[in-house]
């Protein structure tokens, strides 16, 4: 059997934080953070919520399910992908499997940080094809706004707070994931990385290096979407439609010409989420599903850069 995607859905707090209210919080503007990221505002959880991150999964699963036709006692597995979790453990996915009521699955953490839905769904479709499992819940949450340094100007403005989840399912062997290729890169590790309450090494909070994530993002990323596409015995031409975490317009706009795509075939909408890590790419496949750009038989590819530095590509045919 096939791994198909039967139903996504979405969370994101309500709470707007626009450029212009960054501008009365840190030494920028609104003209500076869309020039060089196309960001203009984030979903941002207010300080006083008491939501956590398994929350926003259960959010985002409920929404899925609903789209997919299936109850609680179906999922046999939940994955969540997740680099702020509400404990050290257990994992997320156990907080959301019990707010969800899936008491017949399974449930673990992925940490490959932004890369972190595609390193999930590859599991959840290797799960499926190998027959263990019927429906995995695939999850990315995130509420980065809780891990940020508000006062640095070169993150804070980044990163927004969201969750996004599919129901993978049986489906037909030539529909779903085709193929997947990961790669990491521990020697580029001090890239991009977060350091949490009890660093060792180091202050609390998110730190990156932009220039060499951008040369990491564009260079790694569209080299693995051409040889993932190239394993499978298409072109990037082929390709219908690309879906790539969503993290700065520049680096999309980067990939995409360097695999000759054009603007209708890549999803962008990183100017009203901003960066939300794990949950980016089931919220842009929400976003393109809602606007009728997937349509059944159409080649598709998932694909992220991620803190490791981490890369994944998930091709599937819709």
């Amino acid at each position: 059997m096939g791994a198909v995607i039967r139903g996504i859905g979405i969370y994101h707090p309500e709470n707007i934080l626009t450029n212009s209210d960054l501008e009365k919080m840190v030494d920028t503007t609104d003209e500076w953070i869309t020039s060089r990221t196309g960001i203009r505002q984030r979903h941002i959880l207010p300080k006083d919520s008491a939501l956590k991150s398994s929350d926003f999964g259960a959010f985002a699963a409920i929404a899925a399910m609903e789209r997919a036709g299936v109850v609680p006692e179906d999922i046999d597995g939940i994955i969540c992908a997740n680099i702020n979790p509400d404990k050290q453990f257990p994992a997320t996915a156990c907080f959301i499997q019990a707010k969800i009521g899936a008491r017949n699955a399974f449930a673990f953490d992925v940490t490959a940080a932004c890369a972190g839905f595609v390193y999930a769904a590859n599991m959840a479709s290797l799960l499926i094809d190998s027959g263990q499992c019927r429906n995995v819940l695939v999850i990315g949450s995130e509420i980065l706004s809780r891990v940020l340094d508000w006062t640095d100007r070169n993150t804070c403005i980044l990163f927004g707070d969201a969750a996004g989840a599919v129901v993978m399912g049986q489906g037909p062997k030539d529909r779903g994931i085709l193929l997947s290729r990961l790669k990491s890169d521990g020697t580029q590790s001090e890239v991009l990385y977060l350091n949490g309450p009890e660093a060792v090494g180091g202050p609390r909070g998110m730190f990156m290096d932009g220039k060499q994530v951008f040369k990491a993002a564009v260079t790694e990323v569209s080299a693995m979407v051409r040889s993932t596409l190239a394993d499978a015995g298409f072109a990037p031409s082929d390709l219908d439609l690309l879906v790539l975490h969503q993290a700065n317009v520049r680096i999309l706009n980067a990939i995409a010409e360097k695999l000759g795509l054009p603007p209708e075939k890549v999803i962008i909408n990183v100017e009203r989420y901003g960066n939300t890590s794990s949950a980016s790419i089931p919220l842009a496949l929400h976003e393109a599903d809602g606007q009728g750009r997937l349509k059944p038989g159409m080649l598709v590819a998932l694909a992220a850069v991620g803190g490791g530095m981490s890369w994944g590509c998930n091709l599937m045919r819709w």
